[in-house]
């Protein structure tokens, strides 16, 4: 990562290593617009896992691509897991998830489902593994103009919304991924998925704030905004919310698993 307004603290880090995420996770903490962000993010996430009723029944909470998540100091309960180990409860693949049929009451992504290199066999083992009721929280880039403009020509990660295929090919770099992948899914291709996954269905889509993201500088780059300005950053975010269907970069979407019929 040697771009020039990366944050230092990460350049000369392996990218994806231990280290890396380590460092993204303190970047997080010290940066107040982007912890405004995530914080935000962390409550949509949890808030969809408190919206699944499982009565008696034990069910897991379980976050995928967990590298620079602070999820556990908000909530110890959840099980975070990613590709590599080092700095979370399990390593695992999001296409062969290891858990029990109908054991898990909720499924957290953020900025992970783009990275998954087949949604087709990820909604699979979702529907296996979730309770009747149960839910995919996603927090994932959006599909208004600018963030088509922004991820397509100001972003390292491929941004493909012409491709017909949910796959893409996978290699060995934390880079392998198409950032258009949930509207390919669940809104362009609407009716193969319904096809392919009858009992499960996008139940909401909200668009977040797309200001203190952006001047934030995400989780790499240098933020340029003093630390006195982050309220009227966030107060901005509030006043530009019609603007949202054109310019938001990041949706939170809800994806549940149909309860059972009483």
């Amino acid at each position: 990562m040697n771009f020039r307004f990366s944050d230092p603290r990460l350049r000369d880090l392996p990218l994806g290593s231990s280290e890396w995420f380590r460092a993204q996770r303190s970047l997080v903490l010290s940066k107040p617009l982007i912890k405004r962000c995530y914080d935000l993010w962390y409550s949509l996430l949890l808030s969809d896992a408190d919206s699944v009723h499982v009565g008696a029944r034990a069910a897991a909470t379980v976050e995928l691509g967990s590298g620079s998540s602070y999820v556990k100091s908000i909530r110890p309960s959840v099980i975070t897991s990613d590709v590599i180990a080092g700095l979370v409860d399990l390593v695992l693949d999001g296409r062969a998830l290891p858990f029990a049929d109908e054991s898990v009451r909720a499924i957290f992504l953020a900025h992970v489902f783009h990275h998954i290199p087949d949604a087709e066999a990820f909604f699979r083992e979702a529907l296996r593994v979730l309770v009747p009721g149960g839910v995919v929280s996603m927090i994932e880039i959006s599909h208004t103009p600018f963030a088509r403009f922004f991820f397509s020509h100001l972003h390292p990660e491929p941004y493909n919304d012409r491709t017909e295929q949910w796959q893409f090919p996978e290699g060995h770099s934390m880079l392998d991924s198409n950032q258009a992948l949930s509207w390919v899914v669940l809104f362009r291709d609407r009716a193969r998925f319904a096809g392919l996954f009858p009992a499960m269905c996008l139940e909401r889509f909200e668009y977040l704030p797309w200001l203190s993201y952006l001047l934030s500088g995400g989780v790499n780059v240098r933020s340029f905004v003093p630390r006195l300005l982050v309220p009227a950053v966030a107060a901005a975010d509030e006043v530009l919310k019609p603007l949202d269907p054109l310019f938001a970069l990041h949706w939170h979407l809800t994806v549940r698993k149909a309860a059972l019929k009483t």
